[in-house]
């Protein structure tokens, strides 16, 4: 008896949750699931300068690290669903994945010392960026929309010198994106879209291979528009 009731409340919901979607779907004709592919895209992740700590024996000496802008091609994939509000707005969430690396680019650390500056060099990339994303969007018309987005996203650093293996740190923060998309069939769509990330400043400590211990902040901002199709079920 006990299956038989769970079994009756599922299929109840079910039942319920097809009939608003129907009933959703009456309104415009984004409401529902759908996925999507970035094909084309640039992005940018900028990370600030930071100054900090390098621990030799008994000696801390401050320092200052720096690092280029990591520019370059993007794709991402991304899924989600969108709720239909009223006939002309839709509430969406979403959640969108940039597979691999970065290109990878330069970064320094300038240590100052009782004997004049000390310049190491290193590299880094950045890999695995992710976000998930409330989407309040505007139905222009049956074929258009456009649509904002805040969320959280996150994101993986992996840095490296002749001084100390790789470091991977994971960092995240908010993102904020306008988009655009227009049917082309029924089903497919056109999409394109920029986002600007905030990352939250992140406390990263690394021991060198003389065993220096070097403290220092991982802080950045970054954007990326991109242009792709997707499919609505």
């Amino acid at each position: 008896m006990q299956s038989i009731k769970f079994r009756y409340i599922a299929a109840l919901l079910l039942s319920l949750f097809s009939f608003n979607a129907d009933a959703d779907s009456q309104l415009n004709p984004w409401v529902g699931a759908y996925g999507q592919i970035g094909l084309l895209g640039y992005a940018s992740y900028i990370p600030k300068s930071a100054s900090g700590t390098t621990s030799i024996g008994n000696n801390t000496l401050p320092n200052t690290a720096t690092a280029n802008h990591a520019n370059g091609p993007a794709a991402n994939i991304g899924l989600g669903y969108n709720f239909g509000i009223t006939e002309n707005y839709i509430l969406g969430i979403g959640a969108s994945l940039y597979p691999g690396h970065s290109r990878s680019v330069g970064s320094t650390l300038v240590t100052n010392t009782p004997y004049g500056p000390s310049v190491k060099y290193g590299t880094y990339d950045v890999s695995n960026i992710f976000s998930f994303s409330l989407l309040p969007g505007y139905v222009i018309n049956k074929s258009h929309l456009v649509y904002a987005k805040i969320g959280y996203a996150g994101s993986t650093l992996n840095a490296s010198s002749p001084d100390y293996p790789q470091q991977s740190t994971r960092v995240n923060g908010t993102v904020y994106g306008l988009g655009y998309k227009q049917l082309i069939t029924e089903s497919i769509y056109f999409f394109g879209e920029g986002n600007y990330a905030v990352n939250r400043a992140k406390a990263v400590t690394v021991v060198t291979d003389s065993g220096a211990i070097v403290k220092s902040t991982a802080d950045a901002t970054g954007y990326d528009f991109i242009f792709g199709v997707g499919y609505h079920f």
